[in-house]
């Protein structure tokens, strides 16, 4: 199993500020939008404006 790092995610969900923790490998945005579907579903949630960094 890869080692992961746990990263927030700061995103708009339909225009909402949010923001969710998720170990992810690479901190990556593709990474990071797959947990957001993940976690919201794949439904008509527009999901936009996502950034990744390491949490503190």
């Amino acid at each position: 199993m890869a080692q992961t790092t746990k990263y927030v995610i700061k995103y708009k969900l339909n225009g909402e500020r949010r923001f969710e923790f998720a170990q992810l490998v690479n901190g990556s945005e593709e990474e990071a939008k797959a947990a957001l579907d993940a976690i919201h579903g794949q439904g008509e949630d527009v999901i936009s404006d996502i950034s990744v960094s390491k949490a503190l």
